[in-house]
């Protein structure tokens, strides 16, 4: 007989409330901190990296000198403060240029000493006087080719390198005056002993016995020399143009003014209407082709100057759709060197970004002047519209286009050229009479003097000995004249 047996069911465990599982898992989590104060090594799986602090120097100070060492490199790409050695790395035909043209000085402040600018012109004999003034950036050097391309058609053109760009000075020594200060006399006491050298002083008391007191007083009142460069300004280009024109005899004279030498000549042309025959705008923006901002951050520039293919990128880009015959190269190391970058800068912050050309062309003096505009016509719309703005603020302006881009000079030489030789011929011819040389006031003391004693030998000996040393004065005029000039008596001889 089968014995049937009935096993109790296993019952489910039945939840238990949130708050007793809270309490477990707290309990829980108390022993095991006991359990992990009680033995440390259980206090952490991971395995600990004690980190050297030397380590951290090290990689600090390479990453500091290799940045340190790139910046270095890149200023010593850009900038060449040794004048010899930068005109002997120049190109040969920055080289040629340069012994081609003629360096006068000239002043740009009353108070200032004067300055050399170098000045590039043709071989043409002609009474029509053509002067060019460059942009922002540029010089005499970009011109070449146009400038020859009219002495073929007998039209005389001069270029001028503005003071801070070209082979013209980009920087002036000034002499800063010293206070009274004990920090800036413990300064000059030591620039004078770096000089003199270190036991210059002992030396001198050892053989006088005194302090050499009165030396380092006239070392102070020299004051210390400084090196600023040239900023120029509306003000000083106006002094330079005409300079220029008075030292070359130009007046009347044509004015081919190129991108935004517009800008900072328009003043000067309008106060001195007298000086100037007709004007020709070449490109004359509100603003200068080749962008400042990129020149005024620091890394920029020196990839730009360091590098020509960052250059010629953004000559491309800003100034010339075709390179052409453009030496990208010269005009590089043009801006790079001597201050020219930092000259170039400050000239571009003195622009009068303010111009209203319809108002100036609308002046007593320059609406009747004969004026001719030379424009791009494929650079961009935009370009093009400004120069429709510009020929509607002119209408008395001939306006014509032509196929270049805004430094249409190099690649365009010949198409430019014939639009200006053809303007300017068709004007009336100028009348300039020729300029004599005044005689230096002490040379001319010397001939009264002369002619005073010739007088009273005259009286003295009679009219026979009246002619022969009317001769011999004539013989001391000219002796006279050729000693002020350091030739002394042997130029008759």
């Amino acid at each position: 007989m089968a014995i049937i047996t009935e096993e109790p069911e296993q019952q489910e465990p039945q939840p238990q409330p949130q708050h007793q599982q809270q309490e477990e898992k707290r309990k829980q989590k108390q022993k095991q901190k006991q359990k992990q104060n009680q033995n440390p090594s259980l206090n952490s799986t991971k395995p600990q990296h004690n980190t050297n602090p030397f380590t951290l120097w090290f990689y600090f100070t390479l990453s500091v000198s290799l940045i340190t060492l790139f910046f270095v490199s890149l200023s010593s790409l850009s900038s060449n403060p040794d004048p010899r050695s930068w005109f002997l790395g120049l190109r040969d035909s920055l080289r040629q240029h340069y012994s081609s043209g003629r360096v006068i000085k000239v002043q740009t402040s009353p108070n200032q000493s004067p300055i050399e600018v170098f000045t590039f012109q043709n071989d043409a004999v002609s009474t029509e006087n053509v002067l060019i003034v460059h942009g922002v950036g540029l010089s005499s050097f970009s011109f070449r080719e146009m400038i020859s391309s009219l002495g073929s058609k007998g039209v005389r053109v001069m270029a001028v390198d503005l003071p801070g760009n070209g082979f013209s000075d980009r920087s002036t020594m000034e002499i800063k005056e010293n206070s009274n200060g004990a920090f800036e006399k413990l300064w000059d006491v030591f620039a004078l002993i770096k000089e003199k050298g270190v036991f210059w002083a002992f030396d001198h008391i050892v053989e006088t016995g005194q302090i050499p007191y009165e030396e380092i007083m006239k070392a102070r009142a020299l004051g210390r020399k400084r090196v600023r460069v040239i900023e120029l300004g509306s003000e000083e280009l106006g002094r330079v143009l005409g300079q220029v024109i008075e030292t070359f005899n130009l007046a009347p004279v044509h004015l081919v003014l190129h991108d935004s030498a517009l800008l900072m000549s328009a003043n000067w042309v309008a106060e001195n209407v007298d000086l100037v025959k007709s004007v020709t705008l070449m490109d004359t923006g509100s603003r200068p082709a080749l962008p400042m901002l990129a020149f005024n951050l620091p890394l920029i520039r020196e990839v730009l100057l360091g590098f020509s293919f960052a250059y010629e990128r953004l000559i491309r880009l800003c100034c010339m759709n075709k390179i052409g015959g453009f030496d990208v190269e010269a005009h590089r190391l043009l801006l790079k060197g001597r201050d020219g970058c930092r000259a170039v800068v400050g000239m571009g912050k003195n622009l009068n970004y303010s111009f209203d050309i319809g108002e100036w062309g609308g002046l007593d003096g320059i609406k009747v002047m004969p004026m001719q505009v030379l424009w791009s016509s494929g650079w961009s719309k935009l370009w093009s519209e400004e120069g429709s703005r510009v020929a509607d603020a002119l209408p008395q302006a001939k306006f014509v286009k032509h196929s270049g881009g805004r430094w249409p000079q190099e690649d365009n030489a010949y198409e430019l050229a014939e639009s200006i030789a053809e303007f300017v011929s068709s004007l009336p011819k100028s009348v300039r009479q020729a300029k004599e040389e005044p005689i230096p006031e002490h040379i001319q003391k010397m001939f009264d003097e002369a002619k005073s004693g010739d007088h009273d030998h005259d009286h003295l000996h009679g009219h026979g000995s009246h002619d022969h040393h009317h001769g011999g004065h004539d013989h001391g005029h000219a002796a006279g004249y050729m000693d002020a000039y350091g030739l002394g008596n042997s130029w008759g001889h």
